[in-house]
């Protein structure tokens, strides 16, 4: 079980609370999709990838940001047992989708770098290690199953 701070609990709250689920979520996977091109594999229904503009423009890959910052929210309100709350993702992922579990890292730093960007200055370190802390407990979670 993790041990979250007040202040961690509260940032992860605050962030959440602020930042548009459209923008950050859509923006997050089209970065994951561009800089890391292989991860492209696992989205072939999505139509054209070919390039920058075409992922950034893509009306699927919106959408599933959309459905990542939904699954986000879930950890977010359910910080002291996100395992549980991601049973059900981690199996999806690991058994019918067979996402390689590295990929939840690159979102991750993805969705790091866009948040970032959102918050500008109020981004601090101390903002930064709580994010991220969270953010490597949801990859944990999701990646329980491969194990």
């Amino acid at each position: 079980m993790v041990k979250w701070s007040d202040f961690e609990r509260a940032t992860i709250q605050d962030i959440f609370s602020k930042i548009s689920y459209d923008v950050v979520g859509s923006a997050a996977l089209s970065r994951c999709l561009i800089v890391y091109p292989w991860t492209q594999r696992y989205f072939g229904s999505f139509g054209n990838l070919y390039n920058a503009a075409a992922i950034t423009t893509n009306p699927k890959v919106a959408a599933h940001g959309k459905v990542i910052m939904a699954g986000l929210e879930k950890a977010v309100k359910n910080m002291d047992d996100i395992k549980t709350t991601y049973k059900d993702l981690s199996v999806l992922h690991s058994e019918k989708l067979q996402v390689d579990p590295d990929n939840f890292n690159l979102l991750g730093d993805c969705l790091t770098i866009v948040v970032a960007g959102q918050m500008g200055a109020a981004f601090t370190p101390e903002v930064q290690g709580a994010f991220q802390k969270f953010l490597a407990v949801v990859v944990a979670s999701l990646r329980k199953q491969y194990y």
